[in-house]
């Protein structure tokens, strides 16, 4: 798994193995801060989904939501 780094009071967590590089949750972002990581491949030969600006991140859930293989998991009030 992979955290993204933060300063807010919440977070995603992102199953990267279980990422399959659909790009949903990218599309899906209100923000646009999540976009698939072309500098790393998951076990299964994919770029995983990864959250590039945390602090932009509003905690929506939207790209929870979203996946359908539940490879992002929102962490509030850390």
């Amino acid at each position: 798994m992979s955290v993204s780094t933060y300063t807010a009071k919440h977070r995603l967590v992102f199953a990267d193995n279980l990422c399959k590089g659909c790009d949903l949750c990218a599309v899906a972002c209100p923000k646009d801060i999540i976009k698939m990581d072309k500098t790393r491949v998951n076990e299964k030969g994919y770029n995983p989904a990864m959250c590039f600006d945390m602090d932009a991140c509003i905690a929506c859930g939207i790209c929870a939501k979203i996946c359908p293989d539940s490879v992002i998991k929102v962490e509030r009030d850390i």
